[in-house]
Order: structure tokens, then C-alpha cells, then sequence
């Protein structure tokens, strides 16, 4: 086979791996192939990973051949921050998991360098089709949501329907959707790219054949991740359609940039009736109203309550899960207030630690050993418990030296970013993701935080 024949095979193949990626992040825990664990941790692998591991190798190779590879190698600065958390592997408070997360980051650094470099490698055709791909896959994706509660309030088993202990209608009397993420709050972090860039396409579409594609998609979108009933999923996409509409008001000069706002309004309350509809039909005995009240209840952290007092209401204290499972009462009866609370005790346990002495303050525990030293404090019940907030997750592990140098690394990448001529939605993107990495921490189940970024980037900008 000729070389050029051999090179255009690889460059297909790379291609081919860029178009299913976000098919494949959707995949983050459904199917997950487990090799044990041990006392720390759990040994797991999903299918994203298996598809990191063979782009890397892939990418490698295509950019070898295309002698692309050196312009990467030149942008040392931006290893500055990895090459430090490699370094903490040595005075790790748990140096297997240490070793473990350094491997996933430096995946993830290679196949985001990688994506940088690709502008040139593709064809012209990748750059008409990708975006297609990928908001494809997310609509296939929050059909199967919506699927998934049918199937739940119909009475079907969790081992079809894939739903997470916590997801189903016993929670709430209304399911929330997982997708195939642990938890609905990766499925609904998953969502916030693709609903940020039909936001995004919303915003600057100029053909009229086009927008009620674009409106239907962004419906579809932002209610699917409004079933997810993640606080930190919608919080974060708030927040981030809020900037993108703001910085596009201001460069348009126009109040019309309003208008998905609108949209995402009325998903918001065609969600809200639909969970409130689907509590009356679940077989506890919630109704519409309670549901909604719910709803309201516990995204507005206990604000907002216009729930129904039973004044023939017993007190539940004492009340297990399965007594009210067995009553057809569901869990919850609104804002759990101890979901917020424990992130909250684990945020202020990590932060104790990290100031116990200089050098803590200053280089961490070690990379992975968030989990450990708290348990070895005796600020956790189990070693296995890790920080839910990155940012403390990482201060802790890191050290101001490393939260400085990931600054920097940051700020590097905004400076490329922002040349773009899709720099609003690729920082709309980044602000929803660091709004949401306040909410939980680590990398195998949230990969798209890091590599959509990169991949958008060069989709759009051509």
C-alpha cells in the first residue's frame, strides 16, 4: 500500500474517532467493564476511556506522519502544570491512585494537544458533518431519557431501564433520567454542551430553513437536562447561557439576543408539568401538584414552597426508605437539604486539612490522595470518599503551587480560545463547566469537561 494510501487510511480512522466521541462520552458508565478495587478505590474502565486510549495512539501516529507532531512539542509551557502533578506522585497519600489519575491526565493533555494541532490533518467534509454528529447523538441521547422515565413510572426494572438507585420515582414520585452517566448529574452535565451550542447556532443563524430545527433542538435540549433534576447541571447552564447572551447583547447591540432565553423558559415549564404529570402517574401517591411543588422545593434550595401541609401527617423521623417505599410514599417530599450539606462538610474537611501545615499548604497531599488523607484524619468515614468540589479536591492534592500553575495553564488556553471566531461559545462552554466542577470532582465520569472544549474548537473555527 502506498504511503499516502496508508496515511489517508489513519486520517479517516482519526476522524472517524473525532465523529463518535460524543456518542461515545454519553457511554460514561453503561457498559463498565470492572477489574475489582480495593480498599481506595475501584479498578474500572468505560468505553470514553477505551476510546481515549486508542485516539491517543491514533492521533499520535497521523501527526507523526504528518509532521505536525513537533509545533506540539513546542508548547512546553502549557505541560508546566501536568509535569508538577506527576512530580506529587511521590509524596501521594495514596500513590496507586496517584499513578492512576496522572495516566487519565495525561491522556486527556495529549488527545486536547493532539485536537489543536488537527486543524490541517482533516478534510473539508469533517467540518461540514462533525457538528451533525454531535447534536445528533445528544438528541439520541435525551430520547432515551425521556425513555427511561416512561419506563421507570411503568413499573419497569432497573436492570432494563439502567436507572440509578436514586433516580427512579421512589426519590421524588417522579424519575429523573441518568442516560448511561452514574447519576443524573453527569447526564446533565453531558447536556451542556449541546445545549450551549444550539444556543449558540440559535443566536447567529441566518437561515430561516434552518430555525425551527435550531429552536427545537435547544427545546429539546435544555428540557432534557432540566429532567436530569441535577441543581449543578442547571445551575451551571444558567449561568452560561446568562454570559453568552450578555456578551452577545453587547457585541450585537440588540435586546433580540433574549430570545433563547425565552425558549429555555419554556422548556423549563414544560419539564416542570411533565414531571408534575408524571408523579401523578407514578404508582405512590403523589399528585400533579406535588410533584411541582417538589420541583420548585428543592432547585430553589427550600426557597420556593408551595407544598401541601398534611395535617394528618405523621412525623417521619425514624421512617426508613423501604417503610415508605412500602406505604407508596416516595422519599423526598422536597429540597434534600443533605446532599448540599455533605458537599458542603466535605468542601470545609478538605480545606481544614490542606491548611494543617506549610508544606501541605504548599504542595498538597499528593496527587489521588484527597480520599485517603481525610480518612487517615479521621475526617471521613471511608477512604473511598472523595472531595465533591474540584477546586478543593484539587488545592488539597496540589498545593497553591499547583492550583497557580493550573491558573496559568488556564489562562494560556483562554488566550487561544478567545481568537476564535467561536470564542463565545467555546468560553460560554467553559464557564458552564467550571461552574458545575463546583458540585463534584475527578475525571473518568466527566471526560466531555475537557475534551469538547478542544473539539469544538476545532469543529467551529474553520
Amino acid at each position: 500500500m502506498p504511503k499516502k494510501a496508508k496515511n489517508r487510511f489513519l486520517i479517516n480512522l482519526y476522524e472517524s474517532l473525532v465523529y463518535i466521541l460524543p456518542a461515545m462520552l454519553f457511554f460514561s458508565y453503561y457498559p463498565l467493564f470492572s477489574l475489582g478495587g480495593d480498599e481506595t478505590m475501584n479498578f474500572e474502565f468505560s468505553l470514553p476511556i477505551i476510546w481515549l486510549v486508542l485516539f491517543d495512539v491514533v492521533g499520535v501516529i497521523v501527526l507523526a506522519r504528518e509532521k505536525l507532531l513537533r509545533e506540539s512539542l513546542k508548547k512546553w509551557r502549557y505541560l508546566l502544570f501536568p509535569v508538577f502533578v506527576t512530580f506529587t506522585i511521590l509524596w501521594s497519600a495514596n500513590i496507586l491512585r496517584g499513578i492512576l489519575t496522572c495516566g487519565m491526565m495525561w491522556l486527556i493533555i495529549i488527545a486536547v494537544m493532539l485536537l489543536m494541532e488537527s486543524k490541517s490533518v482533516f478534510s473539508e467534509e469533517f467540518f461540514k458533518k462533525f457538528l451533525k454528529w454531535f447534536l445528533g447523538s445528544a438528541l439520541a441521547a435525551c430520547a432515551w431519557c425521556f425513555l427511561q422515565c416512561v419506563l421507570d413510572v411503568a413499573g419497569v426494572s432497573r436492570e432494563y431501564t439502567l436507572m440509578c438507585e436514586g433516580c427512579t420515582y421512589h426519590s421524588f414520585g417522579f424519575p429523573h433520567p441518568n442516560g448511561f452517566a452514574i447519576e443524573p448529574q453527569f447526564m446533565g452535565n453531558l447536556l451542556l454542551a449541546p445545549t450551549i451550542v444550539s444556543g449558540w447556532l440559535y443566536l447567529k443563524k441566518k437561515d430561516n430553513k434552518k430555525a425551527i430545527a435550531i429552536t427545537l433542538l435547544l427545546f429539546c435540549f435544555s428540557a432534557t437536562l432540566f429532567l436530569t433534576f441535577s441543581r449543578g447541571a442547571i445551575y451551571a447552564f444558567i449561568v452560561a447561557m446568562m454570559f453568552m447572551t450578555a456578551w452577545m447583547a453587547v457585541r450585537k447591540k440588540s435586546w433580540r439576543v433574549l430570545k433563547p432565553l425565552l425558549i429555555v423558559a419554556m422548556a423549563f415549564l414544560f419539564t416542570l408539568n411533565l414531571q408534575g404529570i408524571l408523579a401523578q402517574v407514578s404508582p405512590t401517591n403523589d399528585t400533579y401538584q406535588s410533584g411541582v411543588a417538589k420541583v420548585l422545593n428543592h432547585l430553589s434550595l427550600g426557597i420556593i414552597d408551595i407544598r401541601q401541609q398534611d395535617e394528618n401527617a405523621v412525623e417521619d423521623e425514624g421512617v426508613s426508605d423501604d417503610d415508605n417505599v412500602e406505604n407508596n410514599e416516595s422519599i423526598h417530599d422536597g429540597y434534600v437539604a443533605e446532599s448540599t450539606e455533605i458537599r458542603r462538610m466535605l468542601t470545609r474537611n478538605a480545606l481544614t486539612l490542606w491548611s494543617r501545615d506549610v508544606r501541605t499548604v504548599l504542595f498538597g497531599v499528593g496527587i489521588g490522595g484527597a480520599g485517603h488523607a481525610m480518612s487517615e484524619a479521621g475526617l471521613t468515614s471511608s477512604p473511598k470518599e472523595i472531595v465533591q468540589n474540584e477546586y478543593a479536591s484539587l488545592l488539597l492534592e496540589v498545593g497553591l503551587v499547583g492550583v497557580m500553575l493550573a491558573v496559568v495553564f488556564i489562562i494560556m488556553v483562554i488566550k487561544v480560545v478567545i481568537k476564535g471566531s467561536a470564542s463565545v461559545v467555546i468560553i460560554s462552554l467553559l464557564v458552564a463547566y467550571s461552574v458545575s466542577l463546583l458540585f463534584f470532582a475527578g475525571l473518568p465520569n466527566a471526560l466531555q469537561i475537557y475534551l469538547l472544549p478542544a473539539t469544538l474548537w476545532l469543529a467551529i473555527k474553520k
